[in-house]
């Protein structure tokens, strides 16, 4: 079982372990989404831009991240749903960078329309190998309160 409304703190934080992302699974998301800008997936138009190779979608990482935010637990039956995500794209992720997750609570407050419920926004911050921030999202969301049986 997740946490609960009732056992979520602000500045409470959660780090995910790390994953190499891979030319494949680049191409594979490029494929699912029909997103084959060059940017992406020729690596000899990549060599004229700044980035030299190709970057992966920035939707590519804010899915890995939305993974290793399931991963961790802390949602498992206890988030009611999802109100809204906003993303931002700081760094450029390259097949053999590895990112992970650093996820924390950034504000929470009771449901004013659901009792029983609470709002919880969490900062998710997906970091490469170097340390640095490769894209930050916020992801607010309704979980449960604590039975009080």
């Amino acid at each position: 079982m997740g946490l609960y409304y009732d056992e979520m703190e602000v500045g409470q934080e959660w780090i995910s372990p790390g994953r190499t992302v891979t030319d494949y699974d680049i191409l594979a998301f490029a494929t699912l989404t029909s997103d084959m800008n060059p940017i992406h997936v020729d690596h000899e138009y990549c060599k004229t831009t700044p980035f030299g190779a190709p970057i992966a979608h920035g939707f590519l990482i804010a899915s890995l991240a939305a993974g290793f935010g399931a991963r961790m637990g802390i949602a498992e039956g206890t988030i009611v749903a999802n109100l809204g995500i906003s993303w931002r794209f700081q760094n450029p992720v390259k097949a053999g960078d590895t990112i992970h997750l650093v996820m924390s609570v950034k504000e929470k407050r009771p449901s004013k329309s659901r009792p029983g419920e609470g709002i919880i926004i969490r900062t998710y911050d997906v970091k490469n190998q170097r340390g640095e921030t490769c894209a930050i999202g916020e992801v607010a969301a309704t979980f449960k309160c604590k039975p009080t049986d």
